[in-house]
């Protein structure tokens, strides 16, 4: 059995294709079924069932597949290992939302990047249950969110730094100068928000349900960038983290609401998978987060009181 076999097996298993595999792999299609075929002979099943053109793990298939990925991830750890040289190098496999990936993140990974040369960081930015997900099947090395992982017993959660949350509006709408500002007076109101199931944005639909203000202009959007131009020419009401509207407000592009309800924050979470081996890598990137963000502390809350 060959660790190759078993990464051609891992592909097909994913994508249920041959052909895709063959494209992901730059492989023949000729040598990703020889390699599948060799690899039930050896183990005496078959892998997958092919129904005409439709592919299927087999019942013996679905056995396989936790294996085939603890042997691989156990040969990659090997390999890092084993060399004497532990100066970090090899490839980091990163995830975050996109307010810490745009907003947050980029000194960390300028400064990473200068001390550790040899290091390959691949960003994915995903949000928090997609990615919790994704960390808790050790498809990426380590994450960050901005709540903790929803009781997940193969993940580590360290908490880092305080995000607060803003209402902002354009400055000349008729609720910019008022000294407060209730959920009910949002009932009628054009709400520009992230996309459904984004943890910040479920902070404050609870409130407006709860008062029975959730109004029915609601657009959604996969992009911060794109909802502060959209408030920015006057289309409504967004709720973002403070750190995406840094600049805009000091220009005075954007306002923050008074809110009646308090202050929303949120808490950044650096996270990695328990049984992930701790590489010179990871172990570098780690420590150099925890020591960026969380002396960051001290200026988010005095921006944000500000």
């Amino acid at each position: 059995m060959e660790l190759r076999q078993l990464t051609t097996f891992l592909t097909v298993a994913s994508t249920l294709n041959f052909t895709h595999a063959a494209d992901a792999l730059d492989y023949a299609q000729s040598s990703v079924t020889a390699q599948i075929q060799a690899l039930e002979e050896e183990l005496g099943v078959p892998l997958f069932e092919r129904l005409g053109r439709r592919v299927t793990l087999s019942t013996a298939g679905q056995r396989l597949l936790p294996y085939a990925k603890e042997m691989l991830r156990l040969a990659e750890e090997m390999r890092g290992a084993v060399p004497d040289d532990q100066e970090p190098s090899g490839i980091l496999n990163i995830g975050a939302p996109e307010s810490l990936c745009a907003y947050r993140l980029p000194p960390v990974l300028l400064r990473f990047r200068t001390l550790f040369p040899k290091v390959q960081l691949v960003f994915n930015p995903d949000n928090g249950p997609a990615l919790s997900q994704i960390l808790s099947e050790g498809r990426l090395d380590m994450g960050f969110l901005l709540e903790a992982p929803t009781q997940s017993a193969h993940l580590i959660a360290e908490p880092l730094s305080h995000e607060p949350l803003l209402l902002l509006t354009y400055p000349s709408h008729p609720l910019a100068q008022a000294p407060v500002v209730h959920p009910s007076q949002l009932r009628h109101e054009a709400l520009l928000l992230t996309e459904t199931g984004c943890t910040y944005r479920k902070l404050l639909q609870r409130t407006l349900i709860a008062a029975s203000a959730w109004p029915d202009n609601v657009l959604e959007f996969t992009s911060i960038e794109a909802i502060k131009q959209c408030v920015m020419a006057g289309m409504g009401i967004a709720f973002l983290p403070a750190i995406a509207v840094k600049s805009e407000l000091a220009q005075g592009r954007l306002v923050a609401l008074r809110w009646s309800e308090g202050e929303y924050r949120l808490i950044t979470h650096m996270v990695w998978h328990r049984d992930k081996w701790m590489s010179p890598a990871l172990r570098a990137f780690l420590d150099l987060s925890r020591a960026m963000l969380a002396a960051g502390q001290e200026q988010v809350l005095a921006e944000s009181a500000g």
